[in-house]
């Protein structure tokens, strides 16, 4: 199960056909009123823990057999997490890719400023298209970004992805400390080290601070390194999923 953050399912793309020739079946999933789902988050239903609620139900709707492993970017980190320390699913091995760690789930001043009502919609998808440009550095196309910033042009997304950002908060994450340290589970980080957003500092932490978390750092890579490196990043991921 790949699950994103405060993009879509698109961050996952370049990896799903290489995951998928090694017997493994990736789910790319995007959470309600984000991507080209349908619904629309509130408050209450972006909340970390209310989306790994919703994780879960989504997985039994597929009436899935056998171990689940989950890997999240951005976000989508934080639910992991969460899944892995309730042990929601059959088996939860996460593996983030640019994933937000216990040490930051804040949304940033940047995004702070479109939470508030009568935003106009020009202003999310400029602020929307700056931060994709930033986050796939080389691997910035005008095609490329047109791709990601697609589903904002719809206003029921934008008002999603704002919900989103607000609902964000450490407290969900620090909260799974304790039980993240005593934890026996395999973890795995991926993350590029050009990342503008969340720097590969917090990713050294975690791995210092959180046993059996190994760190694999993807030279000339942003904030989606599953776009700079995809080879790299799947062979990472079956190995880790495989083993």
């Amino acid at each position: 199960m790949l699950l994103h953050g405060t993009y879509w399912s698109r961050v996952w793309f370049p990896v799903l056909g290489r995951l998928a020739k090694t017997g493994l079946r990736p789910i790319a999933v995007d959470l309600p009123g984000l991507g080209h789902s349908a619904g629309e988050l509130t408050l209450e239903t972006a909340t970390v823990p209310a989306l790994a609620d919703w994780v879960v139900r989504f997985a039994s709707a597929l009436k899935l057999s056998g171990p689940t492993a989950v890997a999240g970017h951005d976000i989508g980190g934080a639910i992991a997490q969460h899944l892995l320390v309730h042990d929601r699913l059959t088996v939860c091995v996460p593996a983030g890719v640019g994933q937000l760690s216990h040490l930051r789930l804040l949304a940033s001043a940047t995004v702070a400023r479109f939470q508030g009502p009568g935003t106009a919609a020009d202003d999310v998808l400029a602020a929307r298209r700056q931060a994709v440009t930033a986050a796939l550095g080389g691997a910035a196309t005008e095609q490329r970004i047109a791709d990601y910033l697609n589903p904002w042009t719809t206003a029921r997304v934008r008002r999603s992805w704002t919900v989103l950002a607000a609902a964000a908060d450490s407290r969900y994450t620090l909260d799974l400390l304790p039980a993240l340290r005593r934890s026996t589970t395999p973890k795995l980080l991926i993350w590029g080290e050009d990342d503008p957003f969340e720097t590969v500092d917090y990713a050294e932490r975690f791995a210092a601070e959180i046993p059996h978390t190994t760190l694999i750092r993807v030279p000339d890579a942003g904030h989606i390194p599953t776009e700079n490196a995809p080879h790299h990043i799947a062979c990472a991921l079956i190995d880790f999923f495989t083993a």
